[in-house]
């Protein structure tokens, strides 16, 4: 009987051990699971004064070029050592000089042919006059008068046309000195000392080197922020251009100004072109290289400031030109701007943001009004709402 009595009793006493635990024991008080709202990061709007520019690209061309051609024949006996490819020269220097005594013969040939024209003349006229006074004396008859009289007219014809002839002779023996046109470079050049030249035959390709152009084409759209005028541009108010090029393995610049925008505008590109000049492209300045003909070179166009500009990330832009502002409540709220332009991965806002605005630049799917976010600014830290 003990056996059986014993084994319940402990059984009793540990379900009253347990029912004293359950009594006496904390008590747990159940919560809801908590939501924690996207984690965004945001910039602080700022509204600055800009410059608007075009970026374009171009390849440097002389100013003028061409080419040296002689204007009378012979046979070559000088050559200056500047006129080879990429030789330079200075406005007035004599390049090339052909042969000259022939022509000196016949200038000398010209102004005998001269002085016997005017002696001829002389004679014409004296004769003339002497028949006239015969005539009214009644000593001689007026065909007499007129035969002087025609004679004296084609004295007067043989005089011009030795006059013309000394100065054709003139001017044939100072082309046998080829002068440079202007201050500028030679491109190619084929003729040699004993060479015979034909007048009229082209002997080498000569440029300008006071300044080199660039043509830059740009979208027609780009000219609303630049302000340039169709046609011509006086200095005063040609937009300033900054060319940049790689060269012997380092970046340069060059400064510029566009004088001139060409008044066709292509159909297809919408695209038109202006021209930039550089002065004195050849000088040198430290380490830079001179702007040689035929570089490729980045180009950009300053044009007009612009007041109350926000910049921000292209990433930040929404459909239907929207942004996402977070306010003082750590909420989102949709805002309409107005962009002004975009370059590259920059977005110009001329209206629709405010200084000191938090702009949200992270990715957000499915950002619904009033939705409360917590925030990171650029440098990574939470931004605590105000």
């Amino acid at each position: 009987m003990k056996r059986l009595i014993l084994p319940l009793v402990i059984v009793a006493l540990g379900i009253g051990l347990a029912a004293a635990l359950l009594l006496t024991g904390p008590k747990l008080n159940s919560k809801p699971s908590e939501i924690l709202a996207p984690l965004v990061r945001v910039m602080d709007i700022e509204l600055q004064t800009v410059q608007l520019s075009a970026l374009t690209h171009g390849t440097v061309t002389p100013r003028t070029e061409s080419e040296l051609i002689p204007e009378v024949s012979g046979r070559v006996i000088q050559v200056n050592p500047s006129l080879v490819s990429g030789g330079f020269f200075k406005a007035g220097e004599e390049l090339l000089r052909i042969e000259p005594l022939d022509y000196a013969l016949a200038l000398e040939q010209a102004k005998a042919g001269l002085a016997r024209a005017e002696s001829d003349l002389t004679n014409a006229r004296k004769d003339a006059e002497r028949q006239a006074d015969l005539v009214k004396r009644q000593l001689t008859s007026a065909a007499q008068l007129d035969d002087a009289n025609n004679r004296l007219r084609i004295s007067e014809a043989t005089l011009r046309q030795a006059s013309a002839q000394l100065s054709r002779a003139e001017r044939d023996l100072m082309r046998t000195r080829i002068l440079a046109p202007f201050d500028g470079r030679v491109r190619t050049e084929k003729v040699d000392i004993g060479q015979f030249v034909n007048r009229g035959n082209p002997i080498a390709t000569i440029y300008a080197t006071d300044y080199a152009e660039v043509r830059l084409p740009i979208h027609d759209e780009e000219l609303a922020f630049l302000n340039l005028p169709l046609g011509p541009v006086s200095s005063a108010t040609g937009a300033r251009v900054t060319l940049t090029a790689r060269f012997a393995g380092a970046e340069h610049q060059w400064q510029g100004k566009v004088v001139r925008t060409e008044g066709e505008l292509d159909p297809k590109t919408r695209m038109i072109n202006v021209v930039a000049q550089i002065d004195q492209p050849y000088e040198t300045f430290g380490d830079r290289p001179p702007l040689a003909v035929g570089l490729f070179v980045d180009a950009e166009i300053h044009g007009k400031e612009v007041a109350n500009i926000a910049i921000i990330p292209r990433a930040a832009l929404r459909a239907s030109n929207q942004v996402l502002i977070v306010d003082g409540s750590n909420q989102l709220r949709h805002r309409d701007v107005q962009i002004l332009r975009q370059v590259n991965e920059q977005i110009y806002i001329s209206a629709g943001l405010n200084v000191g605005e938090h702009l949200c630049i992270s990715p957000l799917d499915n950002a619904l009004e009033g939705m409360r976010v917590r925030t990171l600014d650029a440098t990574g830290s939470q931004v605590k709402s105000s």
